[in-house]
């Protein structure tokens, strides 16, 4: 800690209203006490602006550059404060004795995931009769579930293993970018997928001249560059915040919410920017579903036959429940208030959305959908005839 007796008397000093304190520094969530703030340069307000002191009042900063390195360097030693270099996930280690049984459920679901989703890319790729834009954009949602999957469970799989996982501050970057990445083209694939629904129901005639492969291929391309600049600029947003203290995450992967809880210092800016991208993503995006099928239900009304209504209708029900819990757990996740957040659910949801929903999928796809279960069953007897 350095001693007082470096620092000479102020000889210009400049007393910081209460919005910009410690600003500069990126040190605002620090408390100091009278003695402290002396200790490191800091004298007490202003004669102009003197008012009584609160915990955090605003200090009067010896601008002279020893001063000022000297005032950082001990207030972070006083603190305990250090930079973030590197981050450490310890979800699920309170209880060792859970990692095993946790460790072989995810292994198995993350098995199902890839078997399922590979096995519904190869099933579209081999049936040309799944050669529609419907199962075009499934086949891009099914490699989704595997890309956004495998960015978060094998490090869940470590973490378990190793009862915690040091993830360095590039690796958490490069963590949080891919999974935001991927998470948001999910998203954008959904929308699409419930605007194809909407041309297949209400515009049966302009379907074919409408949803060609050029344009289902733009469509694609369009969400897989949304999705880029969304994750680009929340990621950068995100990694310039200020880390320090405890290096600690209670979660499974280096997520936001967990982040934004180790940052310190001016966060508004950034967290705006972090905000107003997240509602381009998911909020969009369900605006998108909910026109779609409001459309999708009012064509359907005006059908007269309770048969060609259920049969109509029972085209969307795969798509429907894919949503639903897709969204229910984005929604629960990240567009609620910070009061009342529990870390058991989040932990809890974060394992729905990144490794039950991707391996339910394909499930879902195939169970409640006549023609992939029509393929599969003709790709199942071929294999058997051979």
């Amino acid at each position: 800690m350095p001693s007082p007796s470096i620092f000479g008397p102020a000889q210009q000093c400049t007393c910081y209203p209460p919005h910009l304190k410690m600003k500069t520094l990126r040190l605002s969530k620090i408390k100091l006490t009278k003695s402290q703030a002396h200790s490191y340069g800091l004298t007490e307000p202003c004669e102009a602006a003197r008012r009584p002191l609160p915990a955090t009042a605003c200090w009067c900063l010896d601008l002279g550059l020893l001063s000022l390195l000297n005032w950082t360097t001990g207030i972070m030693a006083e603190m305990n404060l250090t930079l973030v270099t590197e981050f450490l996930l310890i979800a699920f280690t309170e209880n060792p004795e859970w990692a095993l049984p946790l460790f072989l459920l995810f292994l198995f679901m993350y098995l199902i995931t890839l078997l399922g989703n590979l096995g519904m890319i190869i099933l579209i790729r081999m049936d040309r009769r799944l050669h529609t834009p419907m199962y075009f954009l499934l086949s891009h949602l099914a490699f989704m579930d595997i890309c956004y999957s495998s960015v978060t469970v094998p490090q869940t799989l470590a973490v378990l293993l190793e009862h915690g996982a040091a993830l360095s501050y590039t690796r958490c970057a490069a963590q949080f970018f891919l999974f935001t990445f991927f998470g948001s083209i999910d998203c954008y694939l959904l929308a699409l997928m419930a605007y194809d629904r909407y041309l297949a129901v209400c515009q049966p005639l302009l379907y074919v001249t409408i949803m060609t492969q050029q344009i289902c291929l733009s469509l694609v391309a369009g969400a897989y560059v949304a999705g880029l600049f969304s994750a680009l600029v929340r990621t950068v947003s995100a990694f310039t915040l200020s880390f320090c203290g405890t290096n600690e995450i209670d979660f499974i992967f280096c997520d936001l919410p967990p982040l934004l809880k180790l940052t310190c210092g001016e966060s508004y800016t950034q967290e705006v920017v972090i905000i107003v991208f997240a509602i381009f993503v998911i909020p969009a995006s369900m605006v998108v579903i909910l026109v779609s099928y409001l459309f999708i239900i009012v064509s359907i009304m005006r059908i007269p036959s309770a048969g060609s209504w259920a049969k109509t209708f029972s085209t969307c029900t795969s798509h429907l429940t894919a949503v639903s819990l897709f969204f229910g757990t984005l929604i629960f996740m990240y567009l609620r208030g910070n009061s009342g957040q529990s870390l058991e659910e989040n932990r809890v949801v974060s394992v729905l959305y990144t490794a039950v929903i991707p391996m339910l999928n394909p499930l879902i796809y195939s169970l409640r959908n006549k023609e992939v279960k029509e393929s599969l069953r003709k790709i199942l007897n071929r294999a058997k005839l051979s």
